[in-house]
């Protein structure tokens, strides 16, 4: 213990000015008026989440992390085949399939959110922060870790307090939540924030191009710009709620930007001080101050009994005064006192269409002043598969010079009915406003059959031609519209008909009514097959579709016609004459 002490001790001591020089430049170009308190948070006035809320409301619930700084030595970016230098080879080269998920996450927010610009050598810094890469790269060649990796219970004890969210479903803790995977997601914040990144259809926080381009949608989410140091520095604290994390993030964001090199699968270094087991505390010991020297005593007196004047001991210096308190200066997010709609209409769209709508925000002092500069988070409440732009349930805008901020368009989903997109105000404890949007059903309000063939069938046999109809709405193409169709009694009587022709089930059996269908991407419908029974006569088949369009469409059973024979002709009389004047032929 001893000597992993001592090893700790003498890396810990020199590369505390690594994370020093990170936070001294990010500190530079803070926004003014930003502060962070104690626990990391952020804060832009008098807003105090609570501890077990920040932890919610962070990737990792504020679970524990690696605490091991960069080494000294620049990493090496062309290594030998070796696999770089002694010194940094393990520790600054990343497992090949990691830094491969890394670089994929950041190239694809580079596509969809490129005013975040995210590097990728953020998510190489809290990867390793994390989870050490994955424990050094031990993933299969999907990128999954062969078991989960699960940070500690948040039960309390020590930690945040979260209780299960997801059943045990992520983390098979059906008591408590745990951070699992390499990027260490919560279930809760996985639950939206997940994302397929190696493309085989599944969202798995034990996959590595999952974790990587969730941790990218994330740190991205509230329209940050990451190549400012306040959004960086708000980034990182909303990945876990600490000012010690945000520091060793930042140091080895800043190693990986000086250059790195790929290693082999399962080779990297597994940090080994974690910020929950007493190591992760600095543990260079403080100087030891030095002693003040005791106060000369005055001399004795002499033997002849005089006495020499004593030197008045000098007076204490004075108490320095302190300077007089400066009032840390409002920033604008300290002055809004409420906020106002802007003149939001009603929030309504069809399934899978974008909002037209759009809601406008307005921050006001408490005189009714415009507040400009005001970051507005607006979230999607309620059971709905709505987003917005960029596919997130969480986005924010900056308040104009009117005071108005306008949330991105809204996405509708395919889930129909009602929530609620609440606005708040990010770093201030003031009433939001919430609105409520609506999903309706995709419509129709026409149908007509693509061909003007009759359709015709024979007693006991079936139709020749498929029943197709195509569906629109206001003369545009009426994709995914749910349509019934059904055998009619009559033009006056819409019950189900119990003869005639009808489909056939899974089972072959028949059926006169069917429900669920629905139109393609074209607007179009083409219905199953027809038959029919043994009886003759004219029918109706009704087809219905949400938003009242409706089609009707004749049948016709009847015996096929027999064809008319050709009647032989009847010989004319001269005919006759003729052929029995013929001479026979002779002998």
């Amino acid at each position: 213990m001893s000597a992993h002490f001592g090893r700790r001790l003498r890396k810990g001591a020199a590369n505390t000015a690594v994370a020093a020089v990170a936070v001294a430049a990010l500190a530079a170009s803070q926004a003014p008026g930003v502060s962070v308190d104690d626990q990391g948070r952020r804060t832009t006035g008098d807003s105090q989440p609570s501890p077990d809320a920040a932890a919610e409301e962070s990737a990792t619930g504020n679970s524990p992390y690696y605490t091991d700084l960069p080494p000294l030595d620049s990493p090496n970016p062309s290594p030998s085949a070796g696999g770089g230098t002694e010194s940094t080879g393990g520790e600054s080269g990343i497992p090949a399939t990691v830094l491969d998920a890394y670089k994929k996450a950041a190239a694809s927010l580079q596509e969809s959110k490129p005013g975040c610009n995210l590097p990728w050598e953020l998510l190489a810094a809290i990867g390793h922060v994390e989870s050490g890469h994955a424990r050094g790269g031990r993933v299969d060649a999907d990128g999954t870790t062969p078991s989960p990796i699960l940070g500690p219970q948040l039960n309390g004890v020590g930690f945040a307090n979260i209780s299960d969210t997801d059943g045990g479903a992520y983390d098979g803790d059906s008591s408590y939540d745990r951070a699992v995977g390499p990027m260490q997601f919560i279930p809760s914040t996985w639950a939206w924030a997940g994302r397929d990144g190696n493309g085989d259809g599944k969202k798995d926080p034990n996959n590595v191009y999952d974790a990587a381009l969730a941790a990218g949608h994330y740190l991205c989410r509230f329209g940050w710009d990451l190549s400012t140091a306040s959004d960086l520095r708000s980034a990182i604290l909303s990945y876990n709620n600490s000012t010690d994390y945000l520091n060793t993030v930042l140091a080895w964001l800043e190693h990986y930007r000086k250059g790195t090199h790929e290693i082999p699968d399962g080779t990297g270094t597994v940090p080994e001080d974690r910020s929950d087991d007493g190591h992760g505390a600095n543990p260079t010991p403080s100087p030891t101050p030095t002693p003040t020297p005791p106060a000369s005593k005055p001399p004795k007196p002499s033997g002849g009994g005089s006495t020499s004047p004593q030197p008045t001991p000098p007076s204490p210096p004075p108490s320095p005064t302190p300077p007089p308190a400066t009032e840390t200066p409002q920033t604008p997010t300290d002055t809004v006192h409420h906020l106002e709609d802007a003149g939001t209409d009603k929030l309504s769209a069809v399934a899978g269409d974008t909002f037209e709508e759009r809601i406008s925000i307005r921050a006001e002092t408490s005189t009714g002043k415009a507040v400009a500069k005001v970051r507005i988070r607006f979230t999607l409440v309620g059971n709905t598969d709505a987003t917005f732009t960029g596919g997130e349930r969480y986005a924010t805008a900056l308040t104009d010079s009117s005071g108005t901020a306008v949330a991105p368009a809204l996405q509708a989903g395919e889930r129909t009915g009602s929530f609620v997109v609440r606005a708040t105000v990010v770093g201030r404890s003031v009433p939001g406003l919430d609105y409520t949007a609506t999903v309706t059903e995709r419509v129709a309000d026409a149908l007509a059959r693509t061909s003007d063939t009759e359709l015709t069938c024979t007693p006991g046999g079936e139709f020749a031609e498929q029943v197709q109809v195509k569906a629109t709405y206001k003369d545009a193409v009426a994709d995914g519209v749910a349509a019934t169709a059904t055998l009619i009694t009559s033009a006056d009587d819409p019950a189900e008909n119990t003869e005639g022709p009808y489909f056939k089930d899974a089972d072959g059996n028949p059926v006169r009514t069917l429900t669920g269908l629905r139109t393609n991407a074209e607007g179009v419908l083409t219905l199953p097959k027809l038959y029919a029974d043994d009886t003759a006569g004219t029918f109706l088949l009704r087809i219905n579709t949400a938003g009242g369009a409706t089609l009707t469409v004749e049948l016709t059973v009847a015996a096929a016609e027999s064809p008319t024979p050709t009647p032989t002709p009847t010989p004319t009389p001269s005919e006759s004459t003729s052929e029995s004047a013929s001479p026979s032929p002779s002998a």
